[in-house]
């Protein structure tokens, strides 16, 4: 598992593609306060550190360059980004897009005030909810106001046209609805689909199954929070809101092998002992068809 990337590692014949920049929850891994086994290796180990989840959407014939969510590492994965490119020289992303209001999946916004990148109006991909939500506190609606963030308002369901044939299409996922909706998106070219859904709090109850989505894409990137249900001592796993990778692959062990080959599962806490590709977890994971998403892994759409 890589924490940087480069050219090479775009697919060959390839105009766009997806690009993952992070694969841990929302505190990062190491987790800032744990003193435990499972984060101890990556404090002394810069190479076992991993970022927080965020996929980007690059197309190569415009030099766009889009970010689902916006990371507390956004600085260091928009870095990233200029590696893959071979183009360190464009200063902001071409657009944004938010799946929800929890603190890894927007915090990085902070980068696009006066202080940082004075950004001139990027346009920021955002539910109804979420919209109001950034409007409503600050810092975040400084960055509105002041015009460094457009806010565009997404529908469940309606796609949002990037050019040059690939869509992005937001769709409802049931997670803790405090401050915001919670969406998955789907990515679309003219060659592959990827599927994104980095937090969940059951894969039952939704409009549309999840298998069908997964049947609907080449990749599917799905929540794997947590390997199993003992990885919080003291705390009661059912009020823990995410299916356990056990869970998943129990649900989804009927599938054929070309869908269970699919789903990479990304999104780990510090205490999931899967970011750790060469643990027992990531072993069964392998050996049960399914994948674990790689900090600098590319697929091709277009």
């Amino acid at each position: 598992m890589r924490l940087s990337m480069t050219h090479d590692d775009v697919p060959e014949n390839s105009t766009a593609y997806t690009a993952v920049l992070g694969i841990a929850q929302d505190g990062g891994f190491p987790q800032v306060g744990c003193q435990g086994a499972c984060c101890r290796p990556a404090v002394t180990d810069p190479s076992r550190r991993r970022q927080v989840a965020c996929l980007a959407v690059v197309d190569s014939r415009t030099d766009s360059r889009w970010l689902i969510d916006c990371t507390p590492d956004f600085s260091a994965q928009w870095a990233l980004i200029g590696e893959i490119t071979g183009k360190q020289e464009k200063s902001t992303p071409t657009g944004l897009l938010l799946t929800h209001a929890h603190i890894g999946h927007y915090t990085g916004l902070i980068n696009f005030g006066r202080e940082v990148l004075a950004a001139d109006n990027v346009p920021t991909y955002v539910m109804p909810r979420m919209a109001e939500f950034l409007q409503s506190n600050e810092p975040w609606s400084s960055l509105v106001r002041d015009g460094n963030l457009a806010l565009q308002i997404m529908s469940d369901g309606t796609s949002i046209d990037l050019g040059n044939g690939i869509e992005v299409t937001p769709f409802g996922v049931p997670h803790r609805g405090e401050f915001s909706e919670t969406v998955g998106f789907e990515i679309a070219g003219v060659a592959q689909r990827v599927l994104y859904v980095p937090d969940a709090d059951r894969w039952d109850g939704w409009e549309t199954a999840i298998e069908k989505r997964i049947a609907n894409v080449d990749v599917a990137y799905l929540d794997g929070t947590f390997f199993s249900a003992d990885e919080l001592p003291g705390r009661d796993m059912s009020q823990v809101a995410h299916p356990t990778i056990l869970e998943s692959m129990n649900r989804f062990a009927t599938l054929p092998e070309t869908e269970r080959a699919k789903i990479r599962f990304l999104h780990f806490n510090h205490t999931n002992p899967a970011i750790d590709p060469e643990s027992e977890a990531a072993k069964r994971i392998d050996d049960a068809g399914f994948g674990i998403a790689m900090e600098g892994e590319c697929v091709g759409i277009s």
